[in-house]
This record gives structure tokens, C-alpha cells and sequence, in this order.
């Protein structure tokens, strides 16, 4: 994959990948920018919560849950010193809908996890990434079932 990073004017910057789309980066006046964009560690968090969230949503459609809203939270723990990376990491999913089978949850989770997404089968190599899950029931906004999952490549 080929990217373009085009610098614009302090340090904001606009990248262009094969998609054609253009991603906007900055930073904050601290550090000499103007707040325009997202940072360079939020992308890579959007980009690790992205690739598993088009997973998972993609593999409970076939399984033909009926799924009314779902969100994927990122939080990252960064290290206090330079370079600031991520230290450990949660991914959790919030799935809401009717009738949804916590074990197609899993599996959709595991199929992510283990085989399609490669942004954390990268980043698990830089540090650990818990996944948690919960189904709420859309009817009544009640939790129903929550959970973690573990990949089988982190304890290999």
C-alpha cells in the first residue's frame, strides 16, 4: 500500500491513500499546530477499532442477527515518556438489537480477532488488547449479556 503525506502549512499535514480519500492530521498548539485535524495515534486507534467494528458488523449480518445500533469504543493506556505509545488497549463492542445469540457474538469477535482484521494482528504484536462485548436489548435499552474474549494468538 502507498500513501501520500502532503504538508501544508505548521505541522498540519493532509494524506491521500489508495482510496482517494483525503485524512487531515495536526497537532495542538503545544506542539506547533493549529488544531485542524486528528493526530497520528488517534488514526492508528481508528484504524485498529475500524478494521475489527467492518468485521464484526459484517459477520453478525450474515449470521442474521437483527442489530438496530452497534459502536466500538477504543481505549488506549500510552506510555508517559517519548515516544508515548500504546501500552495495553480495550476494544469494547456495544451491540444492540433483538434476539441477538451471544455465541454468534463471540465467533464474530474470534473471526476478527484471529483472522481477518490486520490492523491487531499487527498491533497485538506492540501491545496487549483486551475485547470485551456487550448486547443490550433495543426494546427495553436493558444490558443483556456482557463478556471478554480472549484470542487465541495472545496465549499462544
Amino acid at each position: 500500500m502507498d500513501i501520500t503525506l502532503n504538508w501544508k502549512e505548521r505541522m498540519t499535514f493532509e494524506g491521500t491513500g489508495p482510496s482517494g480519500f483525503t485524512q487531515r492530521l495536526d497537532s495542538d498548539a503545544s506542539a506547533g499546530g493549529d488544531n485542524s485535524g486528528a493526530r497520528p495515534m488517534e488514526m492508528i486507534a481508528i484504524g485498529l477499532a475500524g478494521c475489527t467494528a467492518m468485521d464484526v458488523i459484517s459477520i453478525l449480518t450474515k449470521k442474521k442477527q437483527s442489530i438496530t445500533d452497534f459502536k466500538v469504543n477504543f481505549h488506549g493506556d500510552r506510555a508517559q515518556d517519548h515516544p508515548k505509545v500504546f501500552t495495553a488497549s480495550i476494544i469494547e463492542y456495544q451491540i444492540h438489537g433483538t434476539d441477538i445469540d451471544e455465541a454468534a457474538v463471540l465467533r464474530a469477535i474470534e473471526l476478527s480477532a484471529e483472522k481477518y482484521c490486520p490492523a491487531q494482528a499487527m498491533l497485538e504484536k506492540a501491545f496487549p488488547i483486551r475485547l470485551t462485548y456487550k448486547i443490550f436489548d433495543t426494546t427495553s435499552n436493558v444490558l443483556l449479556k456482557e463478556g471478554e474474549y480472549t484470542p487465541k494468538r495472545a496465549t499462544a
